[in-house]
């Protein structure tokens, strides 16, 4: 069997412990497997992404020891191939505009109906009349995926998707999420959108990544689904946590491997940190 992972971080900080065991874990499964392992910069956020931080990345993990294909794919340099995903959804009807802020979008939550899950947004499109004066007037909107169009697209094949992790077969439930973002008006992907493409795209059978990301499973498994893309096999690990037993962010300073390093740490004690 085929066997190709990826590495996917975000230049928006400098590499932590956490970071560490993703990266190496995964780079292990490929090894182990005689397979293929990928490195990927998620730099769509142009705002918080900074050269300097890949720069960064680039240097903690050779110096961790691990090798990767070359190019790198970046997705800043990509944007425009994510158009096409997001076109195929706009013509079927499986996203709308939506011209609520995020204060609208907060209050609409929280005046949800008694039972809906917390944190989900789920609206549809302005009626036609309504929505070409806010697109006349210039208004900003984001393009959300219709979890309702979604079931109907899809019919019984919805309540049927399933997805694979070290726990055995699981039930996507997409409806965790709401209707997400996929894209804005002036940025043409998301994580989600972007993330699910470029997998396919690089052809990854396996996504070996955090804990903290097992949820985005439920609603990538989905837009697979409804893009005709190959679902890959999934597997979380364990989160590395600080000492306040919360897990470990970029503002962690103490914890990322460039102060490790300065701090006369070697590879193997970054493993053996990690508990690898």
């Amino acid at each position: 069997m085929n066997f190709v992972t990826r590495f996917a971080p975000s230049p928006t900080g400098c590499l932590h412990l956490g970071h560490a065991l993703s990266a190496l874990t995964a780079c292990d499964a490929a090894k182990s497997a005689g397979g293929r392992f990928l490195l990927r910069i998620e730099d769509i956020d142009q705002g918080r992404s900074r050269a300097e931080f890949e720069a960064a990345i680039l240097y903690d993990l050779a110096w961790l020891g691990l090798a990767w294909e070359v190019p790198v794919r970046r997705q800043s340099e990509h944007m425009a191939a994510y158009a096409e995903p997001l076109q195929s959804l706009i013509e079927r009807g499986l996203v709308y505009r939506c011209f609520r802020t995020r204060r609208e979008v907060a209050e609409a939550i929280a005046s949800a109906p008694h039972g809906q899950a917390e944190e989900v947004f789920t609206g549809e499109a302005l009626p036609a009349e309504e929505e070409a004066q806010r697109l006349a007037a210039g208004d900003t909107y984001a393009w959300r995926l219709s979890l309702k169009k979604a079931r109907a697209a899809l019919g019984p094949a919805y309540f049927a998707l399933v997805f694979e992790d070290e726990t055995g077969l699981v039930r996507a439930e997409p409806e965790r999420h709401g209707d997400v973002v996929l894209a804005r008006k002036d940025f043409g992907t998301s994580y989600h959108l972007a993330s699910v493409w470029d997998d396919a795209l690089q052809g990854v059978t396996h996504v070996i990544r955090g804990d903290d990301l097992r949820e985005a499973a439920h609603l990538h498994v989905l837009l697979q689904k409804l893009l005709s893309l190959p679902q890959p096999v999934y597997r979380h690990h364990r989160l590395v946590l600080g000492e306040d037993g919360k897990r470990l962010a970029k503002r962690d300073q103490s914890a990322t491997l460039r102060a490790l390093r300065e701090a006369g740490k070697m590879p193997a004690d970054v493993r053996a940190m990690v508990g690898l």
